[in-house]
């Protein structure tokens, strides 16, 4: 996973940017509130410290709830039953308080992950011919898990990619809510559906139109291509 740890103390970020790297993760560290609000959109999972400088954990949780529902586990000295609350209350997945052992950071990262469906494989097979998927201007490989929009890449989330190629493979069909979220996400999920809206309104934004992802009302969304 690509996880974004924000922490401004740097020791102790290189530390766990090490051990994390060592598990086969993907880091990326920023120090401050407002850089961790802009780095959250391209991460599969956040470690947040609520010290921050500019916008504080709590601030830096509610932005990025407003806009996705990436997993984020609060990393927190306070440990009184108001502090959890209001960390829960603002959108934390979890909370781990400090000092922790890495191992216990480690095992709830993977619960998270369990519970959030953010390491469910991905759902979209590759095209018929081997070649990449191509809807108008939007060009989409599966295999190597890239995708490019009149030439220039488009920068996605595990999720979201997940999501754009899926509709891509079903070739302009609409597909239900419930079929995108058991292809997507798993069928077993228990969250909330509106982890779909918000990857639908993610990916429409980094598409520049709305119009690629059509809202077919009471059933489901399909891609087009907006130039008709």
């Amino acid at each position: 996973m690509r996880i974004l740890v924000a922490e401004d103390d740097e020791h102790v970020a290189d530390a766990l940017s090490d051990a994390l790297r060592q598990h086969g993760h993907t880091v990326v560290w920023e120090a401050d509130g407002g850089k961790a609000v802009d780095a959250a959109e391209e991460a599969d999972f956040i470690l947040l410290d609520l010290g921050l400088p500019v916008l504080d954990g709590y601030e830096v949780c509610r932005r990025i709830r407003a806009t996705s529902l990436v997993p984020i586990i609060a990393l927190t000295a306070r440990s009184e039953e108001i502090d959890r609350v209001m960390l829960l209350q603002a959108g934390a997945d979890d909370y781990v308080v400090k000092p922790y052992g890495f191992r216990e950071l480690l095992a709830r990262i993977e619960a998270v992950t369990r519970r959030t469906g953010q390491a469910a494989p991905p759902a979209a097979a590759p095209a018929p011919d081997g070649t990449a998927l191509e809807v108008g201007t939007l060009s989409i490989d599966v295999r190597s898990r890239k995708a490019f929009l009149a030439g220039l890449p488009l920068s996605l989330t595990a999720k979201e990619f997940d999501l754009l190629a899926l509709l891509a493979a079903e070739g302009g069909a609409v597909l239900t809510r419930e079929q995108l979220i058991n292809r997507v996400w798993d069928e077993n999920w228990f969250g909330s559906t509106r982890t779909l809206d918000v990857h639908v309104g993610t990916l429409r934004t980094k598409l520049g139109d709305r119009r690629w992802i059509e809202t077919v009302r009471g059933v489901g969304f399909r891609l087009t291509d907006p130039r008709g």
